[in-house]
């Protein structure tokens, strides 16, 4: 699988601890996140995540800032997108399986590093369930 990852300076740590685990997994990763903690704006970082899912460049992605909404407000404004800030990996399985979510952000400053890679975990291995869902997530995009 191909993952478009993406932070800024307050996901750095993270990032590298979820790229190292997504390599060892044998998924493709690319990597558009600032390396270190200097300061830097967290859209700069997180369209190409999001042109990389809208354009079917990755098949997912995830985004990594301090709160999480800054990047996930950034990543929704794409057509394709349904990016979801989660902060346990319950509501993780569930934006997957009820939302069809595609984009993961995850908020630095308010879980762990363990916790952030369970929601990755589960992010990657919770398909959507369609059904009841399905006409739901089509309702989402406007045109």
């Amino acid at each position: 699988m191909k993952i478009s990852i993406g932070n800024d300076h307050a996901g750095t740590e993270y990032k590298m601890e979820i790229v190292a685990y997504l390599e060892k997994e044998g998924h493709e990763v690319a990597n558009h996140g600032t390396n270190t903690d200097a300061s830097v704006d967290y859209p700069d970082f997180v369209h190409p995540v999001a042109e990389d899912v809208e354009n079917q460049k990755a098949d997912l992605g995830i985004i990594i800032c301090g709160s999480g909404n800054g990047a996930n407000m950034t990543a929704n404004k794409h057509q394709k997108v349904r990016s979801a800030l989660c902060w346990t990996k319950e509501i993780t399985e569930l934006a997957r399986q009820h939302n069809d979510a595609n984009i993961l952000s995850i908020p630095a400053r308010y879980t762990s590093k363990q916790q952030a890679l369970e929601m990755v975990k589960t992010f990657l291995n919770t398909e959507f369930e369609g059904g009841r869902h399905q006409n739901r997530v089509e309702k989402i995009t406007c045109s």
